[in-house]
């Protein structure tokens, strides 16, 4: 086999597992309970899940990511704008980037779904949408909904995802980076994305869900883009831990956080 037929078949095989674990991660969303919190008229909520839930207990292993969040008014007055998004994950989490191809942010600007894929298909890490209410000055405002690939990438010099969110009606391409950090506590990973370079000041973020997952090859290693473990005492063949926080800056300067446990299992 060609070394191109063989890159063309790991990359198929890695856009089929990137739709299977957004399966994976649709159908743990329906099994786990979401968590909403409120303060004021404002709601934010955060679900999500792992798979798979068997981990090994001293080392890592290959999982894909499901995070589904939102921000609701529970008076249906008009929605705040959101300014910065963090999404906090577990500090046994392990991100590889080594060997995988990264996307530059211009190769996604102005460019549709199949124009991403071509010019950054061998950085793809994952899958999802985007939701927003778009209120126009002296208009009406209008859903949107965006179909979001994310790709490994860079942003100020650092690792990040790069969200590359599209929208046909009306015709709307948008890229935000999610720039990776490592912090002490329980959520030692974070993404964080700041809005309104990204969508400017007239979306309202209303929901996202994301599923991050890749197999990759290099140097005839399998490498997985995302891995954890399961860190519970010997004693023990299930427990929780701290999964993920999603916390939302707005405009108005506000902070509404919010976070989930979930379950594993070790083997």
């Amino acid at each position: 086999m060609t070394s191109r037929a063989r890159s063309t078949r790991t990359l198929g095989r890695a856009a089929c597992l990137v739709a299977a674990a957004l399966a994976l991660g649709v159908a743990s969303v329906g099994v786990a309970r979401g968590e909403r919190a409120q303060e004021g008229n404002l709601i934010v909520s955060l679900d999500g899940g792992l798979s798979p839930l068997a981990l090994p207990r001293d080392r890592p292993a290959p999982v894909a990511v499901h995070l589904e969040g939102g921000l609701q008014t529970s008076d249906r007055q008009p929605l705040p704008r959101v300014t910065r998004i963090q999404l906090g994950l577990p500090a046994q989490g392990v991100v590889s980037t080594r060997g995988l191809p990264s996307c530059a942010p211009r190769l996604l600007r102005d460019a549709k779904p199949p124009e991403a894929l071509a010019a950054c298909r061998e950085a793809l890490v994952g899958s999802g949408r985007l939701r927003a209410r778009v209120a126009l000055p002296n208009q009406g405002a209008f859903s949107a909904e965006a179909r979001v690939l994310a790709f490994n990438g860079r942003a100020k010099g650092g690792r990040a995802v790069l969200l590359h969110a599209y929208t046909a009606d009306p015709p709307t391409v948008a890229v935000l980076p999610l720039r990776l950090r490592r912090a002490s506590g329980r959520f030692g990973l974070s993404l964080v994305g700041d809005l309104s370079p990204a969508l400017g000041p007239w979306p309202r973020l209303r929901r996202f869900d994301v599923t991050l997952f890749r197999r990759y090859s290099y140097r005839g290693r399998s490498r997985s883009y995302l891995s954890a473990s399961c860190p519970i005492p010997k004693r023990f063949t299930a427990g929780f831990f701290s999964f993920a926080k999603l916390t939302f800056d707005l405009a108005d300067g506000r902070r509404l956080g919010i976070g989930i446990a979930r379950s594993c299992r070790a083997r």
